[in-house]
């Protein structure tokens, strides 16, 4: 089964994982000694690569989270992705870090049927990245910057339970006002989740150009917003 090197640096969190046929065989995370991922990532892949090559594992691909989150952290990541795939002629997969937020979430608790997920990932005062998924990973409203009030979720049913969670869910408990909300506390994007997603990309062929490939940073929803105001 291939062996993927995951790397996550969308928030202050840095953290990089081995996984290989649906197992995490290796994880580092920076935990709280490292001021920024400048100053751990490199250390970590290092450390990750040397450990496949003591094994003898061939590295087939590396997996980056793409964001939305911290344009420092997403290039900082991204750079050392591209880096390692140049170096051992490996596949690049880019894994959206808001449905990676997910995935700890449907590992980790029961959740009712019908239950949509809402990950959440902290942009500026009251504006936050966001996604809304279905227990399947189907994408409902797709990922956007938001300035949340109490009417931003009126849309969907009152009987429909929805999940928040993330960094920017935490600023938002005391404004949505939707009857069916649930708020769940310490889910943060992580290498080692990235696994099943990776490994979904890497068996469907899901790659992206190695040259070529950019995070999904904020200035994308800014020029949407601009290109939107203009007309």
């Amino acid at each position: 089964m291939p062996c993927i090197l995951n790397i996550e640096t969308s928030t202050d969190l840095c953290s990089v994982a081995v996984t290989e046929d649906g197992a995490c065989i290796y994880e580092e995370t920076s935990g709280g000694e490292c001021a920024n991922s400048s100053q751990c990532l490199p250390r970590y892949v290092q450390d990750a690569i040397s450990f496949a090559d003591s094994h003898a594992i061939p590295l087939d691909a590396v997996a980056v989270s793409m964001g939305p989150g911290s344009y420092t952290g997403l290039r900082i990541g991204v750079s050392e992705a591209k880096g390692v795939c140049f170096g051992r002629d490996a596949k690049l997969i880019a894994v959206p870090t808001l449905k990676l937020l997910c995935v700890p979430l449907l590992l980790e608790h029961e959740l009712p049927e019908g239950a949509l997920l809402c990950p959440m990932i902290d942009a500026r005062r009251m504006e936050v990245y966001m996604a809304v998924y279905d227990r399947a990973l189907n994408e409902i409203t797709p990922t956007r910057a938001e300035i949340v009030t109490e009417n931003t979720f009126s849309d969907i049913p009152h009987d429909t339970p929805i999940f928040f969670f993330g960094n920017g869910a935490r600023k938002c408990c005391d404004t949505i006002a939707h009857p069916n909300a649930h708020f769940v506390a310490d889910i943060v994007p992580e290498a080692r989740n990235m696994m099943p997603l990776s490994e979904m990309a890497m068996a469907r062929g899901q790659f992206v150009d190695v040259a070529y490939f950019e995070p999904f940073y904020l200035k994308e929803f800014v020029a949407g917003k601009k290109k939107a105001a203009d007309k």
